[in-house]
């Protein structure tokens, strides 16, 4: 039997005579990280410390000699790492998990490549233009390689591209607006991530992945709320407001069928927030203070309490 888990294992010696030593070898040979797998963790792990560190310490070198170093000398060196890691990358002998990681700090060093270019001829674009062709010069990498911290980087660059632009170029958008965009960015992403892990082609998307994007979705989300009821803004709150119950309620059903209590406590603790701030926007006495904490008292208790007993039936059920 393939992809034996932890409440089969549970579930089998509960109906069976299975002693404790058939059941430690059963959790040794399909639970529990053997010597290999740790060894590829902290391969994997140390590789990635290694990388990030290396890109961070050539930004610093960067900023820390800039004076000292020629013009060409700086975007030289630059290139030069740029094409070293990519070519690095592209070696047949590589892990593929190595490559991904190596690439992924080549993408780094293309932003650090735009930021030097930008320092030294002073060129007057924007800062969204930076991050904008930061963006698109990694797009291809991302697309190729399908690894999902280059993934989240390249959401994290549209994102700030977004917001740039609007701070810089589009200042007359309505606060508003912004918001109901950005949330429609991430939350199609995070629908999209779902919808590729469930098709016929093996995609293979962490969960933190996804959870780092409904984290986000939920805090625009919140954000987002908070706003329409402080600011009392008009032309866009119902379209925002909308979007944010639907995706929730999708949330929550996506919750309740796939078991995760993520996306079951994210949820309502951001609606807790938006309920918290409706409250205050009423009233901000003293008697509204006390009937808001004994509010955000009694509503975390239900859900950890809701919390709980779901954990429980989903256990009796396996």
């Amino acid at each position: 039997m393939k992809n034996i888990q932890r409440e089969d294992i549970k579930l089998i010696s509960r109906h069976s005579n299975m002693t404790e030593l058939e059941v430690e070898r059963l959790l040794k040979e399909n639970v529990y990280n053997n010597k290999e797998m740790w060894q590829k963790f902290l391969r994997l792990f140390f590789i990635t410390l290694g990388v990030g560190f290396a890109t961070a310490g050539i930004i610093f070198f960067f900023a820390y000699n800039w004076a000292d170093l020629h013009k060409f000398a700086k975007i030289g060196m630059t290139e030069a790492l740029v094409i070293t890691t990519t070519i690095v990358a592209l070696l047949p002998k590589i892990n593929q998990n190595i490559r991904n990681i190596i690439l992924t700090g080549a993408a780094f060093l293309v932003g650090v490549l735009f930021a030097v270019f930008g320092q030294i001829y002073q060129t007057g674009a924007n800062a969204y233009d930076f991050f904008l062709a930061w963006t698109l010069f990694i797009t291809l990498w991302v697309v190729i390689s399908n690894f999902a911290l280059l993934w989240l980087l390249f959401i994290v660059l549209i994102n700030t591209t977004f917001i740039l632009y609007t701070e810089q170029v589009a200042k007359d958008w309505d606060e508003l607006l912004i918001g109901t965009i950005i949330f429609c960015i991430n939350t199609i992403a995070l629908i999209s991530s779902f919808l590729l892990q469930n098709s016929k082609k093996a995609f293979n998307i962490p969960i933190w992945f996804t959870h780092i994007l409904a984290l986000g979705c939920a805090v625009i989300a919140t954000l987002g709320m908070m706003t329409v009821i402080f600011d009392d803004h008009e032309t866009f709150s119902l379209l925002f407001t909308i979007l944010v119950l639907t995706t929730y309620t999708l949330g929550i059903w996506h919750g309740l069928n796939s078991k995760s209590i993520f996306y079951l406590s994210v949820i309502p603790l951001s609606i807790i927030s938006i309920l918290t701030a409706l409250l205050i926007n009423f009233s901000t006495d003293g008697g509204m203070f006390l009937f808001v904490s004994l509010f955000v008292i009694g509503s975390v208790t239900m859900v950890i309490m809701s919390l709980i007993n779901l954990q429980k039936k989903w256990k009796n059920e396996n």
